[in-house]
């Protein structure tokens, strides 16, 4: 008995270990890809750093920093609730993924139906009026920036949204009970990628309203 249940431990930690590892792999093509759109601004920017600098001021400001701090907040109840499965606290858990699953939602609303429908109602989006005056203005720099606004903001908010029903359907395996000390890896796992998602996200908050 003693040796089955052994063998059972071991193979969960194994399997824990192999969904890690595949996580890590999969985030490292996610950080190849944002690198290189990461690169993509870089260069851009030298090129053209008076027209981005110029663009930026058309960004609110204190809407991205609201958007960091719940970002911000949202990994620390992600952390929390890696605690709690790790811990065997049940009711933590599904309180804190209930959090972090709130945060991402409202990361989304914000920026869905207060900060994007702005840039919408002024033209500055790829193939808008304002966008195309700027391009038959000579201010190519300036519609650069933007569609690498809407291309990385966008992107990320994909991730997001990703993120946030992998959240929902850990949250309903963790109502069902199916967490405890001795099997976490998917809440270890999932919280793995919404730090990855968080991480990108400080990244892009200072390259877009932070310019100098």
């Amino acid at each position: 008995m003693e040796v089955m249940v052994k063998e059972e431990h071991e193979e969960k930690h194994a399997g824990l270990e192999g969904a890690k590892f595949g996580m890590w792999l999969f985030l490292f093509t996610e950080l190849l890809l944002f690198g290189g759109l990461f690169a993509a601004y870089a260069v851009f920017h030298s090129v053209y750093s008076h027209d981005f600098e110029i663009a930026h001021h058309h960004l609110n400001r204190t809407i991205g920093f609201i958007n960091t701090v719940i970002l911000i907040t949202s990994s620390l109840t992600m952390a929390l609730g890696v605690w709690s499965a790790q811990t065997n606290r049940k009711g933590l858990l599904n309180l804190f993924l209930l959090l972090t699953i709130l945060f991402g939602i409202t990361f989304l609303v914000v920026k869905l139906t207060v900060e994007w429908p702005v840039k919408f109602a002024e033209g500055l989006y790829p193939g808008g009026k304002e966008f195309n005056a700027l391009l038959q203005e000579g201010h190519k720099g300036q519609a650069i920036f933007f569609s690498l606004y809407f291309m990385l903001t966008g992107l990320h908010g994909l991730h997001v949204l990703v993120g946030v029903l992998v959240l929902t359907a850990i949250l309903f395996l963790a109502l069902r009970g199916k967490f405890s000390s001795e099997y976490y890896g998917p809440v270890e796992v999932s919280g793995l990628y919404w730090h990855l998602v968080d991480l990108i996200w400080i990244y892009l908050f200072p390259l877009f309203y932070l310019i100098k």
